[in-house]
């Protein structure tokens, strides 16, 4: 039965390389992952994700299997760094096709509301014929541009209109010139434009003017008013976290140390005391503002307990499997008041001093 699984498919070509050579330094060392997990202080469990290419390894992880397998710290962190980029290259990918799907559904969505343009009144033009009701000269259909017959529509008693000559033909009836006047009913919406604009621009302009006398102008004393913008609160500027580092403070209590970047150059022993042949430790995280506890060298059954600034606010870790185990994390200011428990198997208990 081959050791090794295959590997996801899909997986990026450089992750899958760097995968392969995390696997290569293992089956060098002749360590089984129990061994690398207890060497480096990194769980058997996360081990097994970052070498069947489940999970990128913290470059934490990294450093400490380079020092454990004696390998050239800076060439195994550059390629690491290589597959930590394509990872988030990966990941990205991945949000921006569940973003175009979204998106297009979306769309699909709103489609449905723009199926039927708005259309026109429905009502046909009418054109008749020569002599009809809607033909040249009649009342109903009279050709834009046409000169109305005034003459014809004269009854008995209408005083006579004077007939105009066009250039060079017979005389015609006479009626209101093209190039006269504009109608009555023009000029008083063309004066009515004309008052509306001069109010708007009065109006605007007194708004303008209030503007100014009320943020310029203080009260009798001379005061100038200023608005002040609400200052921001401490709450709404987090903290700026390195590369890999996916929480701090509140946000880290309950979480695993190592999935969320805290552990490796991010974390030191503050505290430590041995519990029978067990070695319990504070491992503490001033980026991440936060603790944890790990007991090594234990058997199965035993257990360990971190607590910071009360016993309510502890977590737990149990060995399983394996000869080390570590707690999920607490949110801690500092390290001190951080306190690691031990509870073994055979009932023994201890704690590490509190600084």
């Amino acid at each position: 039965m081959p050791r090794w699984k295959a590997l996801p498919e899909g997986l990026d070509p450089e992750v899958s390389e760097f995968t392969n050579q995390l696997r290569g330094l293992v089956d060098r060392s002749g360590l089984s992952i129990a061994a690398v997990s207890d060497r480096t202080g990194y769980s058997k469990t996360s081990w097994e994700r970052y070498l069947n290419g489940r999970l990128l390894a913290p470059k934490g992880a990294i450093v400490a299997l380079a020092e454990v397998t004696g390998t050239h710290q800076g060439h195994l962190t550059t390629m690491w760094e290589l597959a930590e980029r394509a990872w988030s290259r990966s990941e990205m990918r991945h949000d921006m096709t569940m973003e175009a799907i979204r998106i297009s559904q979306a769309r699909s969505a709103l489609g449905e509301f723009s199926q039927n343009p708005a259309g026109g009144s429905g009502k046909p033009v009418r054109s008749g014929g020569p002599g009809g009701t809607g033909g040249p000269g009649g009342p109903g259909g009279r050709p834009a541009g046409a000169t109305t017959d005034f003459g014809a529509m004269r009854g008995p008693g209408a005083p006579s209109v004077p007939q105009q000559r066009g250039p060079g033909g017979p005389p015609r009836p006479g009626g209101p010139s093209l190039a006269g006047p504009p109608p009555a009913g023009g000029r008083k919406r063309g004066r009515r434009k004309v008052t509306i604009f001069v109010a708007s621009a009065v109006g605007a302009a007194l708004v303008t003017a209030g503007a100014v006398l009320l943020t310029g102008i203080g009260g009798d004393s001379g005061e100038q008013t200023v608005a002040e913008s609400p200052s921001p609160s401490p709450s709404s500027s987090a903290p700026v976290l390195p590369a890999g580092v996916k929480c701090g403070g509140d946000a880290c209590t309950g979480k695993d140390p190592e999935e969320m970047g805290c552990g490796g150059e991010f974390v030191e022993t503050v505290a430590s005391a041995t519990v029978g042949t067990a070695l319990i430790e504070v491992r503490y995280s001033k980026t991440c503002s936060a603790a944890w506890a790990r007991i090594t060298k234990a058997v199965v059954g035993d257990e360990v307990r971190i607590t910071a600034g009360g016993e309510t606010s502890g977590q737990t870790g149990e060995v399983e499997t394996a000869t080390n185990a570590y707690t999920p994390m607490v949110a801690s200011p500092d390290s001190a008041g951080a306190k690691a428990c031990a509870t073994l198997a055979s009932g023994e208990t201890g704690c590490t001093p509190v600084r």
